[in-house]
């Protein structure tokens, strides 16, 4: 029998990563898991453009941007439990890492002991998807347990 225990929900609290949640809510509903929201600060983005994009925040924008970090996990948790009533027995745990995001997603599942990592997608193709690569598609091939990539409704597969 297969046991889950522990679900991770990475999440850049962005729409996109919200969309997973309603899947992992109910994975975790229904097997009894705690589901991990996990947050990761892209290390590479704040050292090259962190300054450039907030330069209000001065040198402090890691620090910042980590606040805000726990500041919206804090909210997702608390939209967890308050979205229905039949979820208040979900155990909800929040970590924030910093790093490069598909790496950190990795070593939390292992660290963690994760059993199904429930993942939103952004759905880039193209030449998009070429030069930025996908975390999606990293997180699938290098995770240590099955991964559920949930893709956004909004976008649809359309054929060439």
């Amino acid at each position: 029998m297969i046991q889950i225990q522990r679900i991770l929900v990475p999440v850049d609290l962005s729409e996109y990563a919200e969309h997973a949640l309603p899947y992992a809510r109910e994975l975790a509903a229904s097997y009894g898991a705690t589901l991990h929201l996990l947050h990761v600060i892209d290390a590479q983005w704040v050292a090259t453009t962190g300054v450039v994009a907030f330069p209000e925040y001065g040198s402090s924008v890691l620090e910042r941007l980590e606040k805000d970090g726990e500041k919206g996990l804090q909210q997702l948790a608390e939209t967890i439990g308050a979205t229905d009533a039949t979820l208040d027995t979900v155990k909800v745990v929040t970590r924030l890492r910093v790093g490069s995001p598909h790496v950190q997603i990795v070593q939390h599942a292992r660290d963690e002991e994760i059993d199904l990592i429930v993942l939103a997608t952004h759905g880039h193709g193209g030449l998009k998807h070429a030069l930025i690569g996908s975390v999606a598609e990293k997180i699938v091939q290098m995770a240590p347990c099955p991964v559920l990539t949930v893709k956004h409704p909004e976008h649809e597969f359309v054929m060439p």
